[in-house]
């Protein structure tokens, strides 16, 4: 059973009861939302396109990599090409699939679907009326220090950052895959 609670322009509240194995019956409140993608936009020279973004729920500027979220009907590949354009101001000849997962499963349908942009050419930034966004180019090893140090406070970036650094570091040194075997 579904009962929506709210409903607002990105996501809906609904209290959803669920039969478990053996008919017991369990109630839980969920976030309720259409997904989202998160761009790692790689330059041809290597650097990374990060964005400042002012969130509010944080009550700061944070140091993310650009995502935003699915329209309704909209392919996640469609999202990643328009939002990478909106937020950073850059256009890619490229998008490929990287992961996907989940943010917060425990109350949250959010699937985020990651992209790495390559092929980046300038474009405009178009900002929406309410977002506030600095483009910044970072070097790959000024974002694994700050991964590593716990400067960045956004978990989307560390997630992929995170990966896509552990996937280089595996890829660069083969020998360090056959000891860990």
């Amino acid at each position: 059973m579904r009962e929506v609670l709210l409903k607002t322009r990105k996501f809906d509240i609904e209290r959803r009861t669920l039969v478990r194995p053996g008919g017991r019956e369990v109630t839980r409140e969920l976030v309720v939302h259409p997904g989202a993608v998160v761009l790692l936009p790689i330059l041809d020279d290597g650097r990374i396109v990060m964005i400042r973004n002012v969130r509010h729920a944080a009550g700061q500027e944070l140091l993310e990599l650009p995502a935003g979220t699915r329209e309704p009907n909209e392919s996640a590949e469609a999202t990643a090409f328009r939002e990478l354009e909106e937020e950073t101001g850059y256009r890619a000849e490229r998008i490929a699939p990287m992961l996907e997962f989940y943010p917060s499963p425990g109350i949250l349908t959010e699937l985020m679907h990651v992209f790495v942009a390559t092929g980046l050419r300038p474009s405009v930034q178009r900002l929406q009326g309410d977002e506030e966004i600095v483009v910044e180019l970072h070097d790959p090893h000024e974002l694994r220090r700050l991964v590593v140090d716990g400067h960045l406070r956004d978990g989307k970036t560390i997630a992929v950052l995170a990966t896509y650094l552990l996937r280089a570091n595996s890829t660069a040194r083969p020998e360090s895959r056959e000891a860990a075997r």
